[in-house]
């Protein structure tokens, strides 16, 4: 099974922070910040159910944009086999 190396950007790493501090935030915005934010370095990737909720978000007209941004990254870090 290919690797995919891919770590989170600075900014989408300061965008998950702050998501996860945010009380307004939705729980998925919010897994998919602590997604984003586990694979910040090291050798994470994201995993079926998450990359599951990531392409629904991406496919939905009412996720927000942050929420799509989060999605976006955690999705461009899953397995390439997939």
């Amino acid at each position: 099974m290919s690797k995919n190396t891919k770590q989170t950007s600075s900014r989408i790493g300061r965008l998950a922070s702050e998501t996860l501090k945010s009380s307004s935030s939705s729980q998925v915005a919010k897994s998919l910040a602590a997604s984003a934010l586990s694979q910040r370095s090291g050798d994470k990737q994201t995993g079926a159910k998450m990359e599951d909720k990531a392409a629904r978000v991406l496919a939905s007209d009412r996720s927000a944009k942050e929420t799509k941004e989060l999605a976006a990254s955690v999705l461009s870090q899953a397995n390439k086999q997939r």
